[in-house]
C-alpha cells in the first residue's frame, strides 16, 4: 500500500513496488522510473504544509467559498475535538443508514423483476475496476478512470462506448452507499473543489481532450414516464379514485406502458417518446415540466419498486444504440441496475476511509450555519468562536 509521505521541506517521490519497499528516489533518476506520490491528509498525524496554511488562514472568504477548501479547513481544525468526531460519526451513520433503506428497497424491486422473468437472475455482468478515491482530486480520479477508456479505444473499441460508474464502500460490511441520485451529492462533498462532480468532469475531458460526443444518461425520466402513463390510466378510468396502484401497475398495464415508450432519433437527435393514452410526447421537451407534475412526483415510489426490470431492459437498449452510433455514454447508478448494461468500462468508486463522509457532511453544516453568524470583516479567532458555538448546538441536537 503506498505510504503517506512526511512533510519534508522538498518534495520527495516515492518508489511503488510490490517486491521494494518505498523509500526516496534520488532527484536525479526520476526519468527513468514510474513513480507514485500519494498524500493523504485525513490519516497522517502531522498534515502537510498546504494544510497548515490553510488552517492558519481560516477566513471570511474562505467561508464564503463554501467549497472542499473550507470543509478541509473545518475538518483539519476540529481533527481531534471529540464533540467534532462525535458529530461527525452521527452524520455518517445517518447518510449510511437512508443509502442502505434505498438499497434495500431497490432490491426488493430487482427480485420482483427476476421472479418475473424479466430479468435474468444469473446474469453475471463484466468486472468492475475499483477506484478508491480516497485523498485524491477530482482530476486525479477522473485521470484514472480515462487511462483505461483510453486503453480501451486504442485496442479496436468503436468510436463511442459505455461507462458505468457506481460507487461502493469498500469495506464488506456496508453495501451500495451511493445511489443514482445521491453519487453526485456524495463525490461533490468528497472530491470536488467547485467545479462539479466526477461524471461532470470525465465528460468535460472527453468532450474536449477526447472530442467525444457524451450524452449522461439516468433511468430516472423513464421512471417518470411510466409513471405519467399509469397516472394518466387511472384518470381514464371510471372506477378509480385517484392513483391506484394494484390496479394500475399489474403485469399486462406494466407491459402496455413500456411498449408505449419507444427510443430512438428524433429530429436528428436520440430522444425518448411517449406514445399512448391519448400522449404523444418527447422526454427532452417535457421532462421539466409533465414529468415533474405532482401526480407524477408523488407516485414514482410505487411505480419504480414494480418496474426495476422493464426499465433496466430499456435503458440497456438505449444506450447500446447510442453505443454503436459512436456517442460516449455516462451510466451512473447502483451495481443492482447498470450490471445489465454491456459494456468492459466498468468502475466502482469507493472511499477507504468511511469516516470521511461523516466529517464532510457535519463540516458543511457548520460552515453553513456560521457563515450567516459572522460579518465580512471576522477574523480567524471570531469565525473559530463562531464554529465551536454551532458545533455544541449540533450535538446537543443529536443526543
Amino acid at each position: 500500500r503506498p505510504q503517506p509521505i512526511p512533510s519534508y521541506p522538498t518534495p520527495v517521490l516515492y518508489l511503488q513496488s510490490s517486491s521494494v519497499p518505498s523509500r526516496p528516489v534520488p532527484e536525479n533518476r526520476h526519468r527513468t522510473i514510474s513513480v507514485t506520490t500519494f498524500v493523504d491528509i485525513t490519516r497522517h498525524p502531522h498534515p502537510p504544509r498546504h494544510t497548515q496554511n490553510i488552517m492558519a488562514t481560516l477566513s471570511h472568504r474562505l467561508l464564503s467559498a463554501q467549497n472542499a477548501n473550507t470543509t478541509d479547513a473545518i475538518i483539519a481544525h476540529f481533527s481531534a475535538d471529540p464533540a467534532f468526531l462525535s458529530l461527525s460519526e452521527s452524520e455518517g451513520s445517518l447518510i449510511l443508514s437512508r443509502d442502505e433503506e434505498d438499497a434495500s428497497k431497490l432490491q426488493r424491486g430487482v427480485d420482483i423483476a427476476k421472479s418475473k422473468g424479466v430479468i435474468d437472475p444469473s446474469f453475471v455482468p463484466e468486472e468492475y475496476v475499483v477506484v478508491d478515491v480516497m485523498g485524491k482530486s477530482p482530476d486525479m480520479v477522473v485521470d484514472e478512470i480515462l487511462e483505461r477508456v483510453r486503453a480501451y479505444q486504442g485496442e479496436g473499441g468503436s468510436g463511442g462506448g459505455v461507462v458505468v460508474l457506481c460507487g461502493l464502500s469498500g469495506t464488506g460490511k456496508v453495501k451500495d452507499i451511493v445511489c443514482s441520485a445521491s453519487l453526485r451529492v456524495l463525490l461533490l462533498s468528497l472530491l470536488a473543489s467547485g467545479q462539479g462532480t466526477t461524471v461532470a468532469k470525465l465528460r468535460e475531458k472527453l468532450e474536449n481532450e477526447d472530442k467525444k460526443c457524451v450524452v449522461t444518461w439516468s433511468n430516472g425520466n423513464i421512471f417518470r414516464s411510466v409513471t405519467l402513463l399509469a397516472s394518466t390510466w387511472c384518470e381514464q378510468q371510471s372506477y378509480c379514485n385517484g392513483f391506484d396502484p394494484e390496479k394500475a401497475l399489474t403485469k399486462e398495464n406494466l407491459a402496455d406502458f413500456m411498449n408505449m415508450l419507444t427510443f430512438g432519433k428524433c429530429n436528428g437527435k436520440f430522444d425518448t417518446r411517449i406514445c399512448g393514452l391519448g400522449l404523444d410526447l418527447l422526454v427532452s421537451e417535457v421532462e421539466n415540466t409533465e414529468l415533474k407534475a405532482p401526480k407524477v412526483t408523488k407516485n414514482i415510489p410505487a411505480v419504480a419498486e414494480l418496474t426495476q426490470g422493464e426499465v433496466i431492459l430499456f435503458a440497456a437498449d438505449a444506450i447500446q444504440q447510442m453505443g454503436r452510433d459512436g456517442i460516449f455514454v455516462l451510466l451512473e447508478g447502483r451495481e443492482q441496475t447498470v450490471n445489465y448494461v454491456r459494456t468492459p468500462l466498468r468502475f466502482t468508486l469507493t472511499l477507504s476511509d468511511l469516516s470521511l463522509i461523516g466529517k464532510r457532511r457535519a463540516a458543511q453544516r457548520l460552515a453553513a450555519v456560521a457563515l450567516g453568524m459572522v460579518g465580512p470583516e471576522a477574523g480567524k479567532e471570531e469565525i473559530v468562536k463562531a464554529l465551536e458555538a454551532q458545533l455544541a448546538i449540533m450535538v446537543k441536537e443529536h443526543r
